[in-house]
């Protein structure tokens, strides 16, 4: 899922730490969604729903049901400003920094619920599977969640095995940013020490020693 560069959502921030929007991108957010609101019912209705994440997502006519579908879970053929918040906070949480390990940690609760279509708290493969270009879950990912959380043996998560998973993705994602990190800074150490070896050499074959040059300038 990408967002369309130059639509309304490719301006708003989320915060890294607590995915969430900044009060001031929350007030923007609500007038984008009044103006949205045609009918001036405080709602989107399907239709409605559809040309928005048209206009600022590269979603499916597909994909967009079954978003809407998820976040209308009460069946009444329209979402509110809260699930649409939500909405938007999972898009940029996929748009930016890929931050979907961090926002699934941070609300864990209330994704689960949006995951959970029948009520019976409890989430199985096939939820997780219809809205991976959502969560961008990969397979392999999927494969181990059921195998390594799954302590009731049911093919089922309830929300104490899936609160497991997001600690344990978490746990993983600050690994591998810390990994990243360390390797940006050998890198950055490797290019330096290359970029000395190479201005020492242009030295010694144009016959300059080390400081000569600013001796004579002194003299």
């Amino acid at each position: 899922m990408k967002l369309k560069q130059g639509s309304f959502l490719w301006y708003l921030y989320l915060d890294k730490l607590y995915c969430l929007l900044s009060v001031r991108n929350v007030k923007a957010l609500v007038e984008y969604f009044h103006l949205l609101d045609v009918h001036r019912k405080k709602t989107l209705n399907d239709v409605l729903f559809y040309h928005f994440l048209h206009h600022v997502t590269d979603l499916t006519r597909n994909q967009i049901t079954v978003v809407f579908n998820m976040l209308d879970w009460n069946a009444v053929g329209e979402i509110g400003f809260d699930q649409f918040y939500m909405l938007v906070c999972i898009l940029l949480a996929q748009e930016q920094n890929h931050l979907e390990e961090q926002f699934i940690f941070r609300h864990s609760r209330p994704v689960f619920e949006l995951l959970d279509l029948d009520g019976e708290l409890k989430i199985g493969p096939d939820n997780l599977h219809m809205y991976n270009f959502l969560f961008n879950i990969k397979k392999q990912q999927l494969r181990d969640l059921y195998h390594n959380f799954d302590i009731t043996g049911d093919r089922l998560l309830n929300y104490k095995e899936f609160k497991l998973f997001t600690i344990f993705s978490m746990d993983k994602y600050q690994e591998s940013q810390k990994a990243e990190k360390e390797k940006k800074k050998e890198k950055a150490l490797l290019k330096k020490k290359l970029s000395q070896v190479n201005q020492s050499q242009r030295e010694s074959l144009l016959g300059i020693k080390p400081f000569e040059s600013i001796s004579n300038y002194n003299c």
